[in-house]
């Protein structure tokens, strides 16, 4: 098969779908695929094989350029590359250009419905003037995906919410993003060292791999580690928190941090490169997560594969992964809440392994290489469908 792969956002930019569509698009090369990614123009981007960039407006939202979704790029290079299967990845921008290419060359679309959108609906100001904008994007979301012709939900919670809150009536495949295999394999050397430099004379060492956004609910997060200060220190015992992530919210959580006393337990890392986030994952004794947006949350797997155990707030998308007494511990959003479900964690070294033991074994069951195949098998099913339909049609005709 030839495929498209359209994004928004790519590699340098951060986020975890671009490492998603980089992953997926590697193992289906590996199938024997031809994969493109038609992403969008950085000034500090590096060229890479079968990555074609296209224009990009310098105005930025949530840190990324906004595509040119005019640009004739896509519909020369989609027709000189004699692509079979468009795969988008937003539903707008270029989402509008990929149901447009559907039109003009008669190509299928397949959208994966990778995030919760009405939860990042403060980055478009301009849709904040109407009333009841969250109604009109969801009727968006709804007319987009039935224009599709097939919608790929990361978790079975996001399929059962595009069916029965969005009403999606085309077929729904469930394709969570898979975990590499070096994920796995963290460098016990480079451990150690993180482990020395960040939890030296401290008893734990927690952490997030976030962006620093409103949405990743990390206020909430921060309240949480104060009440778990004062319970430590009851046991006469220390913690360092390790926030891994960069973002537009970064001063407003210094100033935060500050007022709740933790200048000493959080420590902001920044960026931290793909490959070695599995090395910071392996030296913290806990992931703390507190997004509710997450569609799936690909950190919480790749914490997992660490044989990190996770404390995370119930909500749809992580509750599909996390699995209370088996790889972590779901919560309610509230502080004394979560504070106490790792407290009972810490507090035994018995229920602790066990956790350790089940979160890598949840990973496990994402292995990159079968998401792939099964990605393969979603595409071949449709390609197939496409053809039974037109061959029908002419039949009919004739």
């Amino acid at each position: 098969m030839r495929i498209a792969m359209l994004t928004n956002n790519y590699k340098p930019y951060i986020g975890g779908v671009p490492v998603s569509i980089e992953h997926l698009a590697i193992e289906l090369r590996k199938l024997g695929h031809t994969v493109y990614i038609f992403a969008p123009s950085y000034s500090n981007q590096k060229e890479e094989p079968f990555v074609i960039r296209y224009p990009s407006f310098p105005v930025k939202i949530a840190g990324a350029p906004i595509p040119n979704m005019f640009t004739k790029l896509f519909y020369h290079k989609i027709k000189e590359l004699q692509i079979d299967l468009i795969h988008v990845h937003h539903p707008a921008i270029v989402g509008n250009v990929a149901l447009q290419l559907r039109r003009q060359l008669e190509i299928p679309v397949v959208f994966t419905y990778h995030t919760q959108y009405e939860e990042y609906l403060y980055y478009v100001k301009p849709l904040q003037q109407f009333e009841n904008c969250t109604g009109i994007l969801s009727r968006y979301l709804k007319r987009f995906c039935n224009c599709c012709d097939m919608v790929i939900a990361p978790t079975q919670s996001i399929k059962e919410h595009l069916l029965f809150n969005k009403n999606i009536q085309i077929p729904i495949r469930i394709l969570p993003t898979g975990i590499p295999s070096d994920n796995f394999l963290p460098d016990q050397k480079t451990v150690s060292q993180l482990r020395t430099q960040f939890g030296e004379n401290v008893d734990y060492l927690f952490g997030t791999v976030a962006r620093l956004a409103k949405e990743k609910n990390l206020d909430f997060l921060l309240e949480c580690l104060q009440k778990i200060k004062k319970q430590l220190e009851f046991n006469q015992k220390t913690f360092r928190y390790l926030l891994i992530g960069e973002g537009l919210e970064q001063k407003h959580l210094e100033e935060k941090v500050s007022a709740l006393g933790l200048q000493n337990e959080v420590v902001f890392v920044g960026t931290v490169k793909n490959k070695d986030i599995k090395n910071y994952l392996s030296a913290c004794d806990l992931f703390l997560f507190s997004s509710k947006s997450e569609t799936q949350g690909i950190v919480l797997l790749e914490a997992m594969a660490a044989g990190t155990p996770v404390i995370a707030v119930d909500a749809t998308g992580v509750r599909d992964i996390v699995k209370t007494k088996e790889n972590g511990i779901l919560t309610s959003e509230q502080p004394e809440h979560f504070a106490q479900e790792v407290m009972q964690v810490l507090g035994n070294t018995t229920f602790y392994k066990s956790l350790c033991h089940g979160a890598r074994k949840t990973a496990a069951a994402y292995a990159e290489e079968q998401i792939a195949l099964s990605a393969e098998h979603y595409y071949m099913e449709l390609l197939n469908f496409c053809h039974n339909s037109y061959i029908h049609a002419i039949l009919k005709l004739n």
